[in-house]
């Protein structure tokens, strides 16, 4: 079977595990609404069905590209998504609470969806990547970070089972801002697919910080570009020019995510005529809070010690084969220490402290921010060893 073919059938899998996980929150979300039991087994038995499709994808692109199918940041993001859902999957066995899949499933949906918003081309592996540590320290952060991730949605189930979301707080408006920041990235991603599948790609020719002449290649409606930025054919373009000390195309997209996000948010909450919360919040009128706060714990502790050593432990082992050092203070080794250091505070007070409940439920929520900021932004914002990810 040829290298395409193999890659025709991966794609196909995955996105019929997606379609299968997206018809899945509707029955899963009558099962927390309902006492029929039925409605809860197509639910998981939909979720089994994209979860076994998702390894038919991971496992055909790793024959395809001879290579674990996490070196890009396409197949991280995506390996990540699969692996969320596995571990909602394995969280389900273990404490049967069908409403974790109803927060936990739309999550990883959106990570497979920005996922697919990056190039899916197979590329060949630079030098350090030429390495079964590729495998090993990659794989173990996405499913670590995973397992961490179940935390968040259990987290946001037990403030939304908790809290009077009708009454204005620090703690509703923190928490509404969470479900838009959710949105936000719905939006990236809607803005993203509309201007691939519509526009052709823009070069934006300008003078970097050095002085020297750089091209930018824009996916996105050039709003904001860097100075006396011309297009090919010499013309201005842009809404607003900032100086070259600054990736304008990536800001370009930040500007274009909040702005299409933010719609999108108004949107709904006028539909809805109330904040999401509200509307959230009858989902988890059967949730045992103390449950939910003891999954949230539960996560953690099963996924800081595999964090620490795919993500600290592995890396390090790494970075020494590679680059002859085991540490560097490179932007994606100091935010992986910061993950580190608080999911170990997280433990530290929940142990030492007390910090239980509300407290543990933000603590959650932070750490999955922290996860994000790690596995995105710095990978994509932050110049670094890690940058080609």
């Amino acid at each position: 079977m040829s290298t395409e073919t193999l890659l025709n059938l991966s794609s196909n899998s995955l996105f019929i595990a997606f379609i299968l996980l997206l018809i899945a929150i509707l029955p899963i979300g009558l099962a927390v609404k309902s006492k029929r039991k039925m409605f809860g087994k197509v639910g998981l038995l939909l979720t089994y069905s994209a979860f076994t499709l998702q390894l038919v994808y991971f496992i055909l692109r790793w024959i395809a590209v001879d290579h674990a199918p996490v070196s890009n940041m396409y197949e991280f993001m995506t390996f990540f998504g699969i692996m969320l859902t596995g571990s909602y999957l394995i969280i389900h066995l273990l404490y049967k609470q069908i409403v974790v899949g109803l927060f936990t499933i739309p999550v990883s949906l959106i990570i497979l969806g920005y996922g697919s918003v990056f190039t899916k081309e197979v590329s060949p592996l630079v030098p350090s990547l030429q390495s079964h540590w590729l495998t090993i320290h990659v794989m173990t952060v996405a499913f670590s970070s995973a397992i961490l991730s179940i935390s968040f949605a259990t987290g946001i189930i037990y403030l939304l089972r908790t809290l009077d979301v009708t009454k204005k707080s620090i703690s509703t408006f923190a928490l509404e801002f969470v479900m838009y920041c959710l949105i936000v990235v719905i939006g990236f991603i809607g803005v993203s697919t509309y201007f691939n599948l519509t526009s052709d790609t823009v070069k934006v020719h300008f003078e970097n910080s050095q002085g020297k002449e750089e091209t930018a290649d824009y996916t996105m409606m050039p709003l904001i570009v860097n100075d006396a930025a011309l297009t090919t054919d010499g013309e201005q373009i842009g809404v607003l020019q900032i100086t070259n000390k600054v990736d304008a195309k990536k800001l370009n997209s930040i500007v274009w995510a909040f702005l299409v996000g933010t719609i999108l948010y108004v949107v709904l909450t006028l539909i809805a005529r109330r904040p999401l919360i509200v509307l959230l919040k009858p989902l988890t009128n059967r949730v045992q809070p103390a449950l939910m706060d003891e999954i949230t714990y539960r996560a953690v502790v099963i996924g800081f010690p595999l964090f620490a050593l795919g993500g600290l432990l592995f890396a390090m082992i790494w970075a020494q084969i590679a680059w002859s050092r085991y540490w560097g203070w490179d932007p994606k080794e100091v935010w992986a220490l910061i993950t580190f250091l608080f999911y170990a505070a997280f433990l530290h007070f929940r142990l030492s402290k007390g910090w239980e409940g509300e407290k543990t439920a933000w603590l959650a929520i932070i750490g999955f921010g922290i996860i994000v900021f790690n596995q995105v932004f710095v990978n994509l914002v932050i110049a670094g060893l890690h940058s080609y990810a």
